[in-house]
């Protein structure tokens, strides 16, 4: 068997935390991914999955080649990219992870991104911010958009590129249509934003925490009306219900278009959260990740970031 292909079989199976899914992520049936796994295992003369009936994780010794395995496949893929590329015209894909909070920020930078190197293909990724910290230490994704005060909560170095600051918006039906689109409404404290009824993320998400935090500095403890783990239902509850929602200035300005909607600043306590671009410190960065790393430091994209994120520019 080739020795890459049985790699990305070992690896799959981490990403997937399942064999099912794993074996279709590989086009493979289930029982030819458990031979290839056992196969390893012959090699290595150790076991590296805890056998169960369903995934269950790896031994200690599995985690060692497993770490190896994500090592080889990283250098692979740096290797086919410089192999593709030419030094002013980087290829080949960057995986990029983002916070749901994030994604309307991380769609304008692979637009401008992919516009301005049409070889590189990001590939973009809704991903809770455990999630993203996962697939930084095992190498799974390039590049994070996510909350930089997380960083020293596992045992991996990363470094951070702070692109915009988070301010929280409550997002209300307007009380008449804005033909001019989303209005901003006058500051409202955390306090009476929570007597309202609200649809927040669910609480598995790093923006609730930071949400349920404020809610408790102003002395409220919050049992949202609807929970979601979707960016998509928060405003769209919001249109079609008599429910408000707690939104972060990036997805609020992605729905300026709606005149029914108007977002009020929350103030008491004045809640700012850094966001920034992040990657695995010890891991050889490809000529396309050092493109899209070059972009994420330039003053124009970063103004361009801050304008429509963590500010709500009428």
């Amino acid at each position: 068997m080739n020795l890459l292909s049985s790699l990305r079989y070992l690896v799959a199976p981490n990403e997937h935390r399942h064999f099912g899914r794993a074996a279709r992520a590989c086009h493979i049936t289930q029982p030819a991914l458990s031979n290839a796994l056992r196969a390893l295992e012959a090699e290595f003369q150790v076991v590296i999955v805890k056998r169960d009936r369903a995934f269950a994780g790896f031994t200690p010794e599995g985690e060692r080649v497993l770490a190896s395995a994500q090592r080889m496949l990283h250098e692979h893929a740096i290797l086919q990219q410089e192999l593709g590329s030419q030094t002013d015209l980087p290829q080949g894909v960057v995986r990029i992870g983002a916070v749901p909070t994030a994604m309307p920020i991380v769609a304008r930078f692979v637009a401008l991104l992919q516009a301005r190197h049409p070889g590189i293909r990001p590939a973009v990724l809704s991903m809770s911010s455990n999630e993203l910290e996962q697939g930084l230490a095992d190498l799974s994704i390039d590049l994070a958009l996510g909350y930089t005060d997380r960083m020293g909560l596992r045992d991996t170095r990363l470094v951070a590129w702070p692109q915009y600051t988070e301010h929280y918006f409550l997002l209300r039906r307007a009380a008449e249509l804005h033909p001019q689109g989303l209005q901003r409404g006058p500051s409202i404290s955390w306090q009476a934003a929570g007597s309202l009824p609200l649809c927040l993320l669910t609480p598995d998400m790093y923006n609730r925490t930071i949400v349920d935090a404020a809610f408790a500095t102003a002395g409220m403890w919050v049992q949202p009306a609807i929970e979601t783990n979707s960016i998509l239902t928060l405003a769209h509850s919001v249109l079609a219900g008599s429910v408000c929602s707690v939104m972060p200035g990036a997805l609020v300005g992605a729905v300026r278009a709606y005149g029914e909607l108007e977002a009020l600043p929350l103030v008491s306590p004045e809640v700012q959260t850094p966001i920034g671009f992040m990657s695995h410190a010890a891991a050889r960065p490809s000529r396309a990740l050092q493109a899209a790393l070059t972009l994420a430091q330039e003053p124009a994209w970063l103004q361009q970031a801050s304008t429509h994120s963590g500010l709500l520019v009428p």
